[in-house]
C-alpha cells in the first residue's frame, strides 16, 4: 500500500472523530453559541473533503492491483464524510440539545468504530500485500536460478562442443600421420626393390667384366 494514502489516511480518521466530537458539542450549544463551533466544523469539513480527493488521486496513480482494494475503502470514507455533513447540519439546526446529544455521542462512538474497524482492513491488506510481495520474491528468485541452470547448461555445451572439436581434430591428425607413414613404407619399399635391382645389375656387370676379362686371357695365352 502507498505510504502516501496511509498518511492521508490517518489523518482523516482522526479528523473524522474530531468532527464527530465539534458536531456533538454543537448540538448541545444555544443557537447564539453555535456559530464559532459551525464555522470550525465547516473548516474541519472542508480539510476532510480535500483529504478524500487526494486520496482519490493517490488511488488512482497506483498499481491495479493496489488501487482497487483502496477505491473501495475511498467510497467508504466518501460515505462516511456526506455522513458528518449530514450530522452537522442536523446539529446547526438541533432544537432538543439533550436528544440530538445522545445521538450524535452514538454516532461518534460509530465513527471511532468504523477507523478502527479501517484500521484493521489496513493492516491485512498489509499482510496480504507482503504476502504476495513475498511470492514475487521467490518467484524471482526461481527465474534466476533457472536462468544460472540454463547459462551452466550452455557453457558445459560449449565446452564439450569444443571438446568434440579438439578430438576430431585428434583424429584427423592421425589419419594424416597414418597417411605420411603409408607414402613413407610404399617409398622405403620402392627404394628397395630399386636398390636390388642395382645389386643384380652391379653383380651381371661384373659378371660380364670378368668373362670379358677372361676371354682376353684366353686368347693372349692360346697365342
Amino acid at each position: 500500500m502507498s505510504g502516501i494514502f496511509e498518511g492521508y489516511e490517518r489523518e482523516y480518521c482522526e479528523l473524522s472523530t474530531g468532527i464527530s466530537r465539534k458536531t456533538q458539542a454543537l448540538a448541545t450549544l444555544a443557537r447564539a453559541e453555535k456559530p464559532p463551533k459551525v464555522q470550525e466544523v465547516e473548516a474541519d469539513m472542508s480539510e476532510a473533503d480535500a483529504l478524500v480527493r487526494r486520496m482519490d488521486l493517490e488511488a488512482r496513480s497506483l498499481p491495479v492491483t493496489v488501487k482497487t482494494p483502496l477505491l473501495v475503502k475511498l467510497r467508504e470514507y466518501k460515505a462516511d464524510l456526506t455522513r458528518l455533513k449530514r450530522e452537522a447540519k442536523q446539529a446547526q439546526q438541533a432544537s432538543d440539545p439533550d436528544s440530538d446529544r445522545m445521538e450524535l455521542l452514538s454516532r461518534a462512538e460509530l465513527g471511532d468504530a468504523y477507523c478502527s474497524s479501517a484500521s484493521i482492513q489496513r493492516t491485512q491488506l498489509l499482510s496480504a500485500t507482503e504476502r504476495v510481495r513475498a511470492t514475487g520474491d521467490r518467484i524471482q528468485q526461481g527465474k534466476q536460478t533457472l536462468l544460472e541452470t540454463e547459462e551452466l547448461g550452455v557453457s558445459i555445451l560449449q565446452d564439450l562442443h569444443r571438446q568434440r572439436e579438439t578430438i576430431v581434430n585428434a583424429r584427423d591428425n592421425l589419419h594424416e600421420a597414418d597417411d605420411h607413414v603409408g607414402r613413407a613404407r610404399r617409398v622405403l619399399s620402392v627404394m628397395s626393390r630399386r636398390a636390388m635391382t642395382n645389386k643384380f645389375i652391379l653383380a651381371g656387370v661384373i659378371a660380364m667384366l670378368l668373362a670379358a676379362i677372361g676371354v682376353v686371357i684366353y686368347f693372349k695365352t692360346s697365342h
